[in-house]
């Protein structure tokens, strides 16, 4: 008989706009007739997701899930860095960047079901003054929101635009220092996103080009957002083609300094970090293993 699959949910209370479905109902309800062991356990505070992750992996789980939007996947990303399980996702936050990406199920009894049986993919993560991101980090005006969405109160694509349009009233870009690939470029900065993966979040394309297991960094510079340019930019993200648009500048590359000329605030997969003037920002091929949806033979 062949060995039983061990899974490990890790599940944050506090994720996302769906708080009310009960996860360990779905589990018991999808999981038991499957040859799966899983156990189910709760983080706590901000950070504990990483923690139990690390745990879960030493604990001898093939699969360690999270549970939760990216923010969660992000701190349970990070601890299965350098471990011999994959991550998994069931996507249960505002944006789910990560799991649109890699084709998860958005509705919670699919994104169980293929877990069961998925195929195993690993991809490159990005780190931006030594934190990892898995999705996309950025600096400017997507960090800015980023701390004011987190003091909102709610949650949501609804809120997360009420919260961009009064921003970006306020917000004014930075002169920067960009270096890569031995060429410095002295522009500004309004957003300077690193995209590992195509989007934000909620179907916003960032980069609809980026392959998260290609090896290299897709970078997005908008150096001013004037009214014509938010709107066209906004149509961009929505339909993803923001890099034929020309209202962007895009590079690749593996490795990227950048000095600001006043401190900027900056986001790991949506969530604000805090402010800096130095940012080094690299890229390790292939560093983690994520469990995906299966691929359908015809």
């Amino acid at each position: 008989m062949p060995e039983k699959l061990r899974i490990c949910f890790l599940i944050n209370p506090n994720s996302g706009t769906n708080r009310r479905q009960d996860v360990p109902a779905l589990l018991a309800q999808y999981l038991a007739a499957e040859p799966v062991d899983y156990e189910v356990r709760l983080t706590q505070y901000a950070g504990h997701a990483v923690e139990l992750a690390r745990q879960a992996a030493a604990d001898g789980f093939r699969i360690v899930v999270a549970v939760g939007g990216d923010g969660t996947v992000n701190e349970v990303g990070r601890g299965l860095l350098g471990t011999q399980a994959a991550l998994g996702i069931l996507p249960r936050g505002s944006g789910n960047g990560l799991a649109r990406h890699m084709r998860v199920p958005l509705a919670l009894p699919d994104a169980i079901r293929q877990l069961v049986r998925p195929d195993f993919q690993r991809i490159d993560v990005g780190y931006i003054n030594e934190r990892p991101f898995f999705c996309t980090a950025g600096l400017g005006f997507d960090a800015h929101v980023s701390k004011c969405f987190a003091l909102a109160g709610t949650r949501g694509l609804g809120t997360y635009v009420q919260v961009a349009v009064r921003e970006y009233r306020r917000f004014q870009p930075t002169p920067i220092s960009l270096t890569m690939q031995g060429n410095t470029q002295e522009t500004n900065c309004y957003v300077l996103a690193f995209a590992n993966a195509a989007q934000y979040g909620n179907n916003a394309y960032i980069a609809p080009l980026a392959d998260i297991s290609d090896g290299l960094l897709d970078l997005c510079l908008i150096d001013a957002m004037p009214l014509l340019r938010a709107v066209r930019v906004s149509i961009g993200l929505a339909l993803g083609n923001l890099p034929a648009s020309g209202q962007a500048v895009y590079h690749t590359c593996s490795q990227v300094h950048v000095q600001a000329a006043q401190a900027l605030g900056f986001h790991v997969d949506g969530d604000y970090v805090g402010d800096a003037q130095h940012f080094d920002v690299r890229l390790e091929p292939l560093a983690l293993e994520v469990a995906v949806p299966a691929k359908k033979v015809r």
